[in-house]
Formats: structure tokens, sequence, C-alpha cells
């Protein structure tokens, strides 16, 4: 994400709240940046883009020719914001109340790619300001692939900030045992090389981690290597137990892709749902809540040390409250105010949909508490 221009200041008499209200403009640059936008941008905000319309002249023709449409900078008021993954488009539709006059009042709708400048209006909350941050920060970390491979059938994604995107699947013959058929293991290996290769020329990836269980992924490796150094010197060979989406857990999980990639969110998320669900599993309770009534207690507690939430439960939580700040936007300023950790979790991805299903927002705790 790329940040050309800040103007905010702090609301009055809402100092301690540590809410901004401003413009910030900025040119998303990746698929990642718009799934960052789709969080930022609520309905209310005034967003502001260049789009093109066709603007009606007046002419003497009965029949007036086709006009055509000609840029326009808008400004919007947002009241649906949708993120089309595989178009890879931000669509935020709204009504126009910026512009020339005879476009006022009516509906428009910005569909914004990479690339695409817009300005954002709006009160700013300090977790929304902070996702601009990390947007800005991720921006020279390489895409990684992972493969993870066994015998007769692999399972390839692209590691993105908020999950994993498959990119290809493929189930070669027989599977199990092919291992004894030289012949049909090399064909595998050339159907996984090509598809390997198209989707690290197509994705723009800079890396590779191949992973899984067994000897399959070093034979593939070595296949690599003799077959395309180049594509070979970008991969590196991971142990995981599985193919598919638990294999990529626990790729995450490992680390391999932080080696990689400097950008480390779903990593982190992974390991804080495994810490989260460890403490949850002690006997008598460990130190963790989970679901609104929890969180509420271990803040008058002031216990809170890491604050998750899922990005899907912050949407509704502000679709359902309206125009005031919700309660668990509240939340998670007082746990700013403790100086805690908040991390939002992605829903695109396995630990988000884990913790939607204990509420959508649980918390490590500095200590035990009592149980509610």
């Amino acid at each position: 994400m790329k940040v050309i221009k800040k103007k905010l200041k702090t609301k009055e008499k809402e100092s301690e709240e540590r809410k901004r209200i401003g413009e910030i403009s900025l040119i998303p640059e990746s698929l990642d940046d718009l799934w960052h936008l789709k969080h930022v941008i609520e309905e209310g905000d005034l967003v502001y883009s260049v789009t093109y319309r066709r603007i009606e002249e007046a002419t003497d023709k009965i029949r007036p020719g086709k006009t055509e449409k000609k840029p326009l900078r808008l400004g919007i008021r947002t009241e649906s914001i949708e993120f089309h993954k595989f178009s890879r488009r931000l669509r935020i539709k709204g009504v126009i109340e910026k512009g020339l006059d005879t476009e006022l009042g009516s509906y428009h709708t910005f569909n914004v790619e990479p690339g695409v400048e817009l300005s954002i209006v709006k009160d700013w909350k300090e977790h929304q300001l902070r996702r601009v941050r990390e947007a800005e920060k991720a921006v020279a970390s390489p895409d990684v692939i992972v493969v993870t491979i066994e015998e007769g059938e692999a399972v390839a994604g692209i590691v993105r900030q908020y999950g994993v995107d498959e990119l290809f699947s493929i189930r070669y013959g027989s599977g199990k045992g092919m291992g004894r058929d030289e012949g049909s293991k090399k064909d595998f290996f050339f159907e996984v090389l090509k598809q390997l290769k198209n989707s690290f020329l197509s994705a723009g990836a800079e890396a590779i981690v191949i992973a899984g269980p067994g000897f399959i992924k070093d034979d593939f490796f070595s296949f690599l290597k003799e077959k395309d150094v180049e594509l070979a010197n970008r991969a590196r060979i991971e142990q995981a137990s599985s193919i598919g989406m638990s294999g990529f857990m626990e790729v995450l999980k490992r680390g391999a892709v932080e080696k990689l990639k400097k950008e480390e969110r779903l990593t982190k998320e992974v390991k804080l749902m495994d810490r989260l669900m460890e403490e949850i599993s002690k006997e008598k309770g460990g130190k963790a809540v989970y679901g609104k009534e929890g969180v509420s207690m271990a803040l008058e507690y002031g216990a809170i040390e890491t604050l998750l939430v899922s990005d899907e439960k912050l949407m509704k939580a502000r679709v359902e409250e309206g125009e005031k700040e919700s309660e668990i936007e509240s939340m998670l300023e007082e746990v700013e105010r403790e100086r805690g950790k908040i991390v939002v979790f992605s829903t695109e991805f396995e630990p988000g949909k884990r913790l939607n299903a204990l509420g959508g927002i649980a918390a490590i705790l500095r200590f035990r508490i009592k149980p509610f």
C-alpha cells in the first residue's frame, strides 16, 4: 500500500480515545491491499476517486450521437463494500456527494483495482490506522507459493495476508504405490512442474516452499533441480504430515514462510490460535477467555495480554449498531489503553474461522481470572 497524503487531526474531547478525523489518500498495490481496505472503509465514509461517466451535453440534434465517457473525480458516501478476490477488485457503492452538479444524488460504484488512487475521509479508529501502517510496511514482502505433495497428489497455494489462496490441485493415477512405477512418477512430477511454473509466473511469486510427508517432496525437489534450475533456486523443502489446507497451516506454524517472507501475519494467527486452544483446554481453565462476556470480565480485571477478534465480528458489529461506536470497538480501545495487544483475524483463513466458532472474540490473559 502506498500512502500519498495524510490530513488527520484529533477529535475534540475524545483525545483519550485516540480517534482521528480526516483524509488519507493512498494507492492499493496488491490483492492484499484491497482486502485491507475492505476492513478499513465503512458505511458512511466519504470516498473519492477518478472514474469514467457519460456526461450529457446540450445539442441541436434530435437524436444526439453516443457521448464518450470522460474522467471525473467523484466523492461518494459509502453504502456497501465488496471484496472480489478472483476478479481482483474492490467494489465501493454509494451516493455521489461531490462532483458535477448534474451527478449529485445519483448512485455510483467505484471498481478499485491495484494501482487506482483513492482518498478516504472518515473518523479513523486506531486499529484501522494500524492496518494501513501494516499494509504500507508489507509492500516489499515477496509472494510465497507453498506446494504440498505426496504420492500421486499435490495441492499448491499462494500465501496472502488474509489467508492461503489455492492455486491448483492434482491427483494423478492411483496415487498410493505409484512410487514403484518410475514412469508414472515422472509424468506426475512433470504435471506438477508445469502447473507450478505457470502459477509462479502468473502470480509474480518470488519463493517456493515444497512440503509433505515422506520422501516424495525430496524426490520432486531433485526433479526440479534437474529440469528447472532457476525455479529450484527459489525453492526450499519443509516437512509436513499432510497436504492441502492442513499442510499449509503446518508450514506456517513451523515458520518456514517467515524465513522467506517478512509478512508474518498468518504465522502469528496460527500460533496464537494454538496457544488460545491450549489455555482453554487446561483443567479448571487456563489464561484465556472467549466470547463477549468472558472478554468483558477479563477487561474489568485488566487481565488481557492479547485480544483476538475476527474481521467478520468487527464488520457485523458495525452494521448491527449503526453509526454509534460498537461495543466490540469500545473493547478494542479499552485494551489499547491497558497496553494490551490486538490481533484482527482474517476469516478467509482457518484460524479466523475457528475464532468465529468461539464467538468471534477471545483473549489470552496475563493471569488467570475466576470463571464467569
